[in-house]
């Protein structure tokens, strides 16, 4: 079986956490902690660099130090991760969800106008598969309607938007080290920033709100989390930050042997290769299938012959949990649905090898055109 990502670890890792272990260093206040939140911050042009469990509880607490509560709206992309639509849930505030654009897959500034309202206090920037919003419109948008931009940089590690990395938007950005990510810590998330106060906000609630030293321990004043990360991830992420750059363009490697073998098919569907104000990095490689064919017998199919795969993010605004919260009565987002519905990812991890990579699009090509 081609599995759909299989995480990249090399010797130098090891060694990292090895050496780490060593030394006696385990919980997340070890000093390695914080050399990977200043590495990784200055990879992403920011000033201040939160690590914390992992990229959904990043959301959370990114969000919750904005100080949402009822009667606030936030704009979410109908496509992406469930753990954007669960961070908004828990501020109190009410997800506003926005279609995407039908080439790239992404929010833009027409699906954006089209769910603002004077209550919208902040949105969730999201750049699906490594190709990224086109974010100037979007940031002069929302600075003129005073909304506070959180970008998820999660799948857009080393992604630049006209020459300006991915992650450095924004009063915030959110990044994911889980093990499908460009590095990873197995688990584990960062939160970037430029904002001093805000940073210390956050920094306090991701170790359960205690008292900055040298006040008295604890002594808690609010709700925080236990999500802090540890110094054996945090090795393993420093480790593997010294090669993203080269990882990221592996994935654009691979990303482009599929378009080659894909594109001239006229019922496959991919994002483009890039655009006017980026290259797509290809965290995952995309394909959305034609409305005749059944996205899931067709991964049943490809398991068949040996190819793995993964659906599309199912749309937001359609999930069973919105009932819970009287908000399961939205409008239809068409662009979001049918990708949820006719999308899947094929094996894209950094070591595969050209000879898998045309077995799993000829296969795919194959089972389309029966």
């Amino acid at each position: 079986m081609i599995p759909v990502s299989r995480p990249h670890v090399t010797e130098d890792d090891i060694a990292a956490v090895t050496n780490i272990l060593q030394q006696g260093f385990v919980s997340g206040d070890a000093p390695i902690v914080g050399d990977f939140e200043r590495a990784f911050a200055a990879a992403v042009s920011r000033e201040h660099g939160i690590a914390v469990a992992n990229g959904s509880v990043a959301l959370d607490i990114a969000l919750h130090a904005l100080d949402l509560g009822e009667g606030d709206e936030v704009v979410i992309p109908s496509f992406t991760i469930a753990s954007c639509l669960f961070a908004v849930l828990r501020t109190k505030a009410k997800p506003v969800f926005a279609d995407v654009d039908p080439i790239t897959w992404n929010l833009s500034i027409d699906t954006l106008h089209r769910v603002v309202t004077p209550r919208t206090r902040a949105l969730i920037a999201v750049h699906i598969y490594g190709l990224p919003i086109e974010m100037d419109p979007i940031l002069n948008f929302c600075r003129d309607r005073n909304i506070t931009i959180i970008e998820d940089a999660a799948e857009a590690h080393t992604v630049t938007y006209n020459g300006k990395v991915c992650g450095s938007f924004g009063l915030a950005s959110t990044f994911s080290f889980y093990a499908n990510k460009a590095i990873t810590c197995g688990e584990g998330g960062m939160i970037v920033t430029d904002d001093a106060a805000y940073a210390t906000r956050v920094r306090g609630l991701r170790n359960l709100s205690f008292l900055p030293a040298p006040g008295p321990r604890f002594i808690h004043q609010e709700i925080g989390w236990n999500a802090r990360l540890s110094a054996l991830q945090a090795a393993l992420g420093k480790s593997q930050l010294t090669r993203m750059n080269s990882v990221t363009a592996e994935k654009r490697r691979i990303g482009l042997r599929y378009h080659a073998l894909l594109s001239n098919h006229s019922e496959l569907v991919m994002q483009p290769t890039a655009t006017t104000y980026s290259e797509n990095k290809y965290w995952v490689v995309g394909v959305l299938l034609p409305d005749h064919c059944d996205a899931r017998a067709i991964a049943a199919a490809l398991r068949e012959h040996g190819v793995d795969t993964r659906p599309f993010f199912y749309p937001l605004h359609r999930q069973p949990l919105l009932r819970q919260y009287s908000l399961a009565d939205q409008a239809p987002l068409p662009v979001s649905e049918r990708l949820g519905v006719q999308g899947l990812y094929l094996p894209s991890f950094v070591g595969i090898t050209d000879d898998d990579i045309s077995h799993s699009a000829h296969s795919l090509i194959d089972l389309v055109t029966k």
